[in-house]
């Protein structure tokens, strides 16, 4: 007997917030199927605050709660079973923090869980990553965000290791990246990788899908190194208006996606990976796969109807 589940997602970043709705279709005998009904992005930069002045200003704030009044709605027309809603980087530092915790519950019923680095990295690791972890090949798993990067290396289908580290597109944007970060990843990536053969790179986040639809490659076919590359500096050679009107970008993805490719770049330089997958899975696929098969313990809310 053919039985369907609703799950949700909110994924409160730095740079934008999303709301994904998830198909989960089961079936006896059959794997389960995940299948995205709806994805709503809000693009309102909390890290653009919380970087530069340490606090979420009242306009952001506004925005946000009037954001998660209308996340609620949505899951409610479309019969949610259960949902998680979680901040990341910019809402871990943000002063004021709770108090939007306590106002976004009290107008619109939603909790935000604000998760640390270590518990952002296994909730993305929960995502669905069996076609690429059962393989032959050493994976390091990256995920750029506007306010942190999580770096995730699995090896023979078994995780070996994981950091995050304060080095995100919004925080890059506003010069608030220390060279010693920089000299941080480079280290880390170098010694956890220096043993490992044929490995491949698999990239989450806005900016490295958007770079993937661009390359009009098939979801089963990697960009390599030297396109990367070259899409960085021909990007970094256009005037942001440009990465607008002539390449379609939304304005708040044509200042971000530079420094974003500029993490993912690295990051392969100092592996030696020569291969980067976009298999389109982040935060929010985690947070449901999470919840589905209780891999990282999350504490969900059910919609009352």
């Amino acid at each position: 007997m053919l039985k369907i589940k609703k799950y949700a997602a909110i994924d409160i970043g730095s740079n934008a917030m999303r709301l994904l709705i998830m198909n989960i279709i089961e079936e006896e005998g059959r794997e389960t199927i995940f299948s995205k009904s709806s994805l709503i992005r809000v693009p309102i930069r909390l890290g653009q605050d919380v970087f530069t002045t340490g606090n979420v200003s009242p306009e952001a704030e506004d925005r946000m709660v009037d954001a998660m009044k209308a996340f609620f709605l949505l899951m409610k027309v479309n019969k949610v079973d259960r949902f998680m809603a979680c901040a990341t980087s910019a809402m871990r530092e943000a002063t004021n923090a709770m108090t939007i915790v306590d106002r976004v519950y009290k107008e619109s019923g939603i909790k935000i869980s604000i998760i640390d680095g270590k518990k952002e990295a296994m909730i993305i690791a929960s995502s669905d990553l069996k076609h690429f972890i059962n393989s032959s090949n050493s994976i390091l798993y990256i995920d750029v965000g506007g306010g942190s990067t999580e770096f995730t290396l699995f090896s023979n289908g078994k995780q070996l290791s994981s950091r995050s580290f304060k080095n995100g597109t919004v925080r890059l944007l506003n010069n608030m990246v220390e060279p010693q970060v920089w000299t941080d990843i480079e280290q880390w990536i170098k010694e956890e990788t220096k043993e490992l053969k044929d490995l491949i790179v698999i990239g989450s986040g806005g900016n490295i899908n958007k770079i993937f639809k661009m390359s009009g490659k098939t979801q089963d076919k990697p960009l390599t190194y030297f396109y990367l590359h070259k899409q960085l500096l021909r990007l970094s050679k256009m005037s942001y208006e440009d990465r607008i009107s002539l390449l379609g970008l939304n304005p708040d993805r044509a200042d971000v996606i530079i420094p974003a490719i500029n993490i993912y770049n690295n990051a392969m330089k100092w592996s030696g990976a020569k291969y980067i997958y976009v298999p389109k899975i982040g935060v929010s696929d985690g947070i449901v796969k999470a919840l589905y098969y209780n891999k990282v313990k999350l504490d969900y809310q059910v919609i009352d109807y």
